[in-house]
């Protein structure tokens, strides 16, 4: 067995199987890994296009959609290579993308997952940071997502501002996450629950919960679309992101910390929703709506939390986003200031 499977989930994908899997193919060192598809139940021609066009590529077929999470953890569960790549079936690997993330992982055994620097794939050339992960991801005191090259909606353009040596990160880009399988399979893998938005982040929480470390390697980069699966602006996109935010932070907070600041987030959330209807974003009012009504259903399937509080272990974490970017008008990450 090779020590590295990278894996593409693919849900109806068949033009993106065409245009991004030669760039995987032809840039994966097939020494060290095998490429493997993962359909979720297609209904479109995606199996015609692997068994005709792709016929060397396993294939894993299941029955339905299972969503992103379920669906890698049904792939991971059939192959367990020693390492694994979740990789988007949108993303446009150059020759070499994986060798710098495989020879960070076998020399740093402390280390359970790492991402690359993930670009924009812009028909242009244009080097700019892409929304799902940019340079590595940390979330703040309240519990918001936010990047290196990329705070809310504002991306930058990478000029070469966050390469260097490896940085650590609080959370991985699922858009081309390395993990040690095993590491995968012991922290419960992704939340099926989470169904698709932020399972990477609850699962890179766990990884960090159980010792051990992420890395952003910026000697690797890939190129991602974006949007693949739900665009920006949908309310369903809209919805997930808020009830996963909400179930994300009740599950790895310790409680008594975890009510404190979901409180806080309701508050916020309000605003939101008092900003979305503002904007008449009338679809977006109602997701956060939902978003909190099934959260609070929701939030029964989690019986225990842990008992420390890692948004304070690392820097990044105690940055007020919301006040810095909406308030002081930040847009840059260098522009924090994070000592």
């Amino acid at each position: 067995m090779k020590p590295v499977a990278v894996i593409i989930l693919n849900w109806n994908g068949a033009k993106l199987l065409r245009r991004y899997l030669p760039t995987v193919l032809a840039g994966t060192d097939a020494a060290i890994a095998d490429v493997i598809v993962a359909d979720n139940g297609s209904t479109d021609e995606s199996l015609k296009v692997m068994q005709e066009e792709f016929p060397q590529v396993k294939v894993l077929k299941f029955d339905k959609n299972h969503g992103f999470a379920e669906g890698y953890n049904l792939a991971i569960g059939q192959t367990m290579y020693p390492y694994t790549v979740l990789l988007n079936g949108d993303v446009r690997t150059p020759q070499g993308w994986l060798n710098p993330l495989y020879d960070y992982m076998e020399a740093h055994p402390e280390v359970g997952a790492v991402m690359p620097k993930l670009l924009k794939d812009h028909e242009d050339g244009k080097q700019t940071f892409e929304y799902a992960g940019a340079a590595g991801g940390y979330i703040d005191c309240h519990g918001y997502p936010y990047c290196r090259g990329r705070i809310f909606e504002y991306v930058e353009d990478d000029h070469g501002q966050y390469d260097g040596a490896p940085k650590s990160v609080f959370w991985a880009s699922g858009a081309c996450l390395m993990v040690r399988s095993q590491l995968y399979h012991d922290v419960g893998g992704l939340d099926k629950d989470f169904f698709a938005h932020m399972e990477e982040i609850d699962l890179c929480w766990r990884i960090r919960l159980a010792g051990y470390d992420l890395t952003m390697v910026p000697s690797s980069c890939v190129y991602h679309l974006g949007g693949g699966s739900l665009a920006y602006g949908n309310p369903r996109k809209t919805y997930l992101n808020f009830r996963n935010n909400l179930l994300l932070l009740y599950k790895n907070l310790p409680a008594e910390e975890g009510k404190r600041l979901l409180l806080v987030r309701r508050m916020m959330d309000t605003l939101a929703f008092g900003m979305a209807v503002a904007k008449f974003h009338f679809g977006d009012a109602w997701a956060i709506i939902r978003a909190h009504r099934d959260f609070r259903r929701d939030r029964s399937r989690y019986t225990s939390q842990p008992t420390v509080n890692l948004l304070r272990q690392l820097p990044e974490e105690r940055v007020n986003i919301i006040t810095a970017h909406y308030l002081r008008g930040i847009k840059l990450f260098t522009d924090l200031k994070i000592q």
